[in-house]
């Protein structure tokens, strides 16, 4: 078993500030949406991915460029759509007669991938970029080529339109670290968009400036598994995942619309991101707080309703909350 030896506090604050520079620098160009923003920076430092349901035209693709442009990664947008095949997300062999056989890369081999509108695409495409984000690599032809690294995923869907759409299946869905909700911003917040928006501005008119580097992200993705966390709080999210499994032990009164709880995922999820939350905090070490705060984002799309929560209408978030009320802190 790895043994962490810790990270001291003076680390963890040239982190922070760094990171502070960074939301900085993309509050030029993005206005608002400092949850996503965070929950972009839990997933990046976790080397997670997130699935973000939002209606169109909230800066999803703006919020993702901005963080490849200001953290020095390079930046791809694959727009899903029915037509799509695997070939065009992971690359294709080609042959030229001058050069023979070679491969051309597709829009994967990136450091930050925007998968726009992912439940538009058939699942066998939904899957070459699914294999890719477990994976870190793909495999064109017959050779395998390892992606860039660090490596993220945004996957968007749009909770509007349904027609047309291939649903992502439970067990896919389970492979994203965090889902997000992406909401509309605040009046004040559409005034200053009126005047800062990308359709009167180029997106290098904005003047971001790059504060990290790909490497330094590496470093601190390594570092927040460093960030120490009590056997009690170890215990405290194996007690949240055990809830959705088992509501009665806890008297979770939803429970009864659960079909199935959520996935050894959720409690990998739970300690990774709680490290990571630490870190956003300026501290290193976790508190039960820091878990609560990801719990949300963690566990939602890992629980599975039955039919008749689906016919009530349940939210999973509001069994979350009330998980979150009743399970004791050991």
């Amino acid at each position: 078993m790895m043994e962490y030896e810790g990270i001291d506090n003076s680390t963890i604050e040239i982190y922070r500030d760094k990171l502070e520079k960074v939301k900085r620098e993309i509050g030029k160009v993005v206005v608002g949406q400092e949850k996503i923003i965070d929950g972009l920076f839990l997933a990046v430092l976790s080397n997670g991915h997130i699935l973000v349901e939002g209606v169109p035209g909230i800066a999803k693709t703006l919020l993702i460029r901005a963080l490849a442009s200001v953290t020095g990664g390079t930046f791809s947008r694959i727009q899903f759509t029915v037509d799509l095949l695997p070939t065009d997300i992971t690359g294709i062999t080609i042959y030229q007669k001058e050069k023979g056989f070679s491969v051309e890369k597709g829009p994967i081999f990136a450091n930050f991938i925007l998968a726009d509108e992912i439940n538009r695409a058939p699942p066998k495409v939904q899957s070459a970029l699914l294999e890719a984000m477990a994976e870190h690599q793909v495999t064109i032809g017959k050779q395998t080529f390892t992606l860039p690294n660090p490596f993220f995923v945004m996957a968007t869907q749009n909770p509007i339109e349904t027609a047309g759409t291939y649903p992502l299946p439970e067990a896919q869905i389970d492979r994203f670290l965090l889902k997000l909700y992406m909401e509309y911003p605040s009046a004040n917040e559409e005034i200053k968009i009126l005047k800062q928006n990308i359709n009167l501005y180029k997106f290098e008119e904005f003047g971001l400036r790059k504060v990290l580097q790909p490497g330094e992200i590496i470093k601190m993705q390594n570092d927040v598994k460093k960030i120490y966390m009590s056997k009690k709080i170890e215990e405290y999210c194996i007690r949240l995942v055990d809830a959705t499994r088992n509501p009665k032990k806890y008297n979770i009164e939803l429970g009864k619309y659960v079909e199935w709880g959520a996935s050894p995922r959720a409690s990998i999820g739970l300690y990774i991101v709680s490290k990571a939350n630490a870190l956003l905090h300026g501290k290193n070490f976790v508190i039960p707080d820091f878990v609560k705060e990801i719990a949300h984002p963690i566990l939602r799309h890992r629980i599975i309703l039955n039919y008749e929560g689906l016919a009530e209408g349940v939210k999973t978030d509001d069994i979350v909350k009330e998980i979150l009320d009743k399970v004791p802190i050991p």
